[in-house]
């Protein structure tokens, strides 16, 4: 289908080590649509960080088929996942993952250098983007010179800079308070409204509620996917 941006088929996944096999994932079957909005939960164990990892290129499963934006990702090469990665999708995670002695601006222009943009558009868009999330006027700042809360905007803005069409989100409220969380979890939920699928993973059911779908997996399978009721956005 045109409109499906992720696809994943009868996935599983191993991991060897001298104490034997280690199954993770077991025959994980799902289909996502451009402009969704899903939160994956379950128990520590149950799959949903590895099932994450698949997902954003990081890791490649030990069966099955993974298809994102009608690209078979198991069939690429290590340059064309980092090319992949670059074009679709951006990461936010937990702990935030800023460069400590570097200005905000120049955090969330940072994967423009990589994609070899020149600098006056990398300034212009990290500037544009810290404005969307309500920091420009900290541009010239370092991360700790802000709140855990502004850092996690400071991260969104980083993962919008080359314009993805998805947005993987790994416990992104684990290390704020219940407030700052809501704050940024709306955030998420206007770039959605805006056409961005986001996905991410948390334990809190309430940061759950956010979503327009929910999926929870146990021992390494999908156990319940289903509409989240009574949704939290519009706050």
């Amino acid at each position: 289908m045109a409109d499906t941006l992720i696809e994943v088929s009868h996935i599983a996944k191993t991991y060897y080590s001298e104490a034997g096999e280690l199954p993770v994932l077991h025959d994980v079957n799902l289909r996502i649509e451009r402009g969704e909005f899903v939160a994956i939960m379950g128990a520590s164990g149950s799959g949903k960080s590895t099932f994450m990892n698949i997902l954003g290129c990081l890791d490649k499963a030990s069966a099955g088929q993974y298809f994102l934006a009608q690209q078979d990702v198991f069939s690429l090469n290590k340059d064309q996942l980092a090319q992949l990665r670059n074009q679709v999708i951006g990461f936010v995670f937990q702990g935030f993952n800023l460069l400590a002695r570097t200005s905000l601006a120049d955090n969330v222009a940072l994967p423009l250098v990589y994609a070899g943009v020149a600098k006056a558009e990398r300034q212009q868009r990290a500037l544009a983007l810290l404005d969307k999330v309500g920091l420009s006027r900290f541009y010239h700042q370092r991360p700790n010179q802000i709140s855990g809360g502004q850092q996690q905007r400071v991260a969104i803005a980083r993962a919008l800079v080359n314009k993805p069409t998805l947005i993987l989100a790994d416990e992104p409220t684990g290390n704020l308070d219940s407030k700052t969380s809501h704050e940024v979890m709306s955030l998420f939920c206007q770039l959605n409204d805006e056409g961005i699928t986001v996905i991410l993973v948390t334990h809190e059911l309430d940061i759950a509620a956010f979503a327009k779908r929910l999926v929870i997996f146990s021992d390494g399978q999908i156990i319940e996917d289903k509409a989240v009721q009574n949704r939290s956005w519009p706050c």
